[in-house]
């Protein structure tokens, strides 16, 4: 009996798991539209009902935030997911317009390969699981081998979901040899037809690298503008809320606070308030010690900690009721982590003279790091949220709402989704938040409305202007013109033509050669231009 080597073993498994789901797609993209939403909506219950224990499966593995946010995140990607989409038509003509005579057909991608973080693990095989089903998809995961256990019985919840309900076997599924090996076998299969990204920076570029079609998530690094016209008590608030849910493992979370100076005082006072502690030099020395690893990556130790953990950490103290640690800056670059992204309860805090000086501040911090992700105003001026709008070089701009849960689209009205696009600017391939339709090919089906002919034909000559018609009552000869009867115009002399000469001219000048033509020329040209 020969006896494989796990990494070769892991591979055979990948490629039989792609095998299986190319297999069940291929049925699966015979279905009705109602037999996909019955799967669709089967597995969103099913989630919805396991969402506390795979919260606290998730929590107790990874050690990354705190189980009860987790719970709310399962029922986000479950129950919000399944009403955001399950009136989406994504099975055979999803659009027929009769006027221009054009049609669109859904057609399924087929196989889609889906990395699941460490980060948010259950809600991301649930979210992804959703999508891909409604669009007529197979789906295979893989998991990171932090989350190794969570994420194995939340693809068991969603597979047997999914078979329940009419799906073929092989629709949902997961690599259980967990190596990069693999992953690799995965996403290089040329039976993959696209992967579905979301992780570290590493993997998201490993993705793009294999030659298979890809979306991806990206780095967020969202500043929070708080504009002197905005209720600040409010903005505290719901920047603290966000940067705390699930303690700040949510990419959309806000990392920096740019302020006017105008609004300061009051912003520390409502920020000390609310739980904030104010590192002096010596903490934000010891904290971006911390939070960085010497290679420039953020360290594993301070994702989804809590404030006070963070602190004792770093070797310093702050009252137990702290919810946020804040430094103030005023630099930024790769090297100062407060000006980058932070997957834990940690925002640097940026003041600037006007809202002129903020815009450029917040343009600062996203070419750092962020591009094409989030960035989050709060303000009631209608003015600075065109200007932000416009220039910005995100995706997401949220108003007046927490960025985390804004960006996700659970508190404001954008698709719900846990893959959020960067878009060119960021190094992805789409800027959405991913939804089914992102999952789908669409066929266009076009009648002729015009000929060739008709295409040869200049617009000017299909349609004529008719020349005015002019009537006179009185018949009178052209010769009556006023413009032959006017005296003849007196000629002003036209010094362009006269003879132009230069100094040193000699008596040859005048001649008629080649040369003194030529001369003539290039002196009457440069006089006329």
């Amino acid at each position: 009996m020969i006896v494989l080597d796990n990494d070769l073993q892991s591979r055979q498994l990948a490629r039989q798991l792609v095998q299986n789901a190319k297999q069940a797609q291929a049925i699966l993209a015979t279905f009705s539209q109602q037999q996909i939403d019955a799967i669709v909506k089967n597995v969103a219950q099913e989630a919805a009902k396991h969402a506390e224990p795979l919260a606290k499966i998730a929590c107790e593995e990874t050690g990354f935030g705190n189980w009860q946010d987790k719970v709310l995140k399962n029922h986000f990607a479950s129950r919000h997911v399944y009403e955001a989409i399950k009136e989406m038509k994504t099975v055979g003509i999803i659009h027929d317009d009769p006027v221009k005579k054009v049609m669109d057909v859904g057609v399924p991608l087929g196989v889609i390969c889906a990395l699941v973080p460490s980060t948010n693990p259950t809600s991301t095989i649930i979210y992804k699981s959703l999508i891909s089903l409604k669009s007529g998809n197979a789906i295979i995961f893989s998991p990171h081998p932090g989350a190794r256990a969570c994420s194995k019985k939340a693809i068991e919840i969603v597979q047997r979901a999914a078979e329940a309900a009419g799906a073929p076997a092989g629709s949902v599924s997961g690599v259980t040899e967990l190596t990069l090996e693999a992953t690799s076998e995965l996403m290089h299969s040329k039976d993959v037809s696209l992967i579905l990204a979301t992780g570290g920076e590493g993997m998201v570029r490993a993705a793009y690298a294999s030659g298979t079609p890809t979306i991806s998530g990206g780095p967020g690094n969202g500043p929070a503008f708080i504009e002197r016209s905005a209720d600040i008590p409010l903005a505290v608030k719901n920047i603290i809320a966000s940067k705390t849910f699930d303690n700040g493992v949510i990419c959309a979370s806000e990392q920096s606070v740019i302020v006017e100076r105008c609004v300061l005082d009051e912003v520390q006072k409502e920020f000390k308030a609310q739980g904030a502690w104010f590192m002096n030099e010596s903490e934000m020395t010891k904290m971006a010690a911390l939070l960085l690893r010497p290679n420039g990556t953020i360290n594993p130790q301070v994702v989804g900690k809590t404030a006070c953990y963070l602190s004792q950490l770093a070797g310093f103290q702050v009252p137990e009721t702290t919810r946020v640690l804040i430094a103030e800056q005023t630099t930024v670059s790769r090297k100062n982590p407060y000006s980058r992204e932070k997957l834990c309860p940690v925002l640097g805090l940026y003041i600037e003279e006007d809202a002129r000086a903020a815009c450029r501040r917040v343009a600062e911090l996203l070419n750092n790091e962020g591009l094409g992700h989030t960035l989050v105003i709060h303000t009631h001026n209608q003015d600075v949220i065109r200007q932000f709008s416009l220039e910005k070089p995100v995706n997401r701009i949220l108003i007046n709402t927490p960025a985390a849960l804004g960006g996700i689209g659970a508190t404001t009205n954008i698709q719900p989704a846990l893959t959020l696009g960067c878009g060119a600017a960021g190094g992805g391939s789409s800027s959405d938040n991913v939804g089914p339709l992102n999952l789908l090919n669409i066929r266009k089906v076009a009648y002729g409305v015009r000929s060739i002919e008709e295409l040869r034909t200049p617009a000017d000559r299909q349609s004529q202007p008719q020349p005015a018609s002019f009537q006179s009552n009185n018949a009178s000869s052209i010769l009556n013109d006023v413009r032959f009867t006017q005296s003849e115009p007196e000629l002003t002399a036209d010094d362009r033509f006269e003879q132009v000469t230069s100094e040193g001219d000699d008596n040859n000048a005048s001649e008629i050669t080649e040369q003194n033509v030529e001369r003539l020329i290039r002196q009457v040209l440069q006089r006329l231009s």
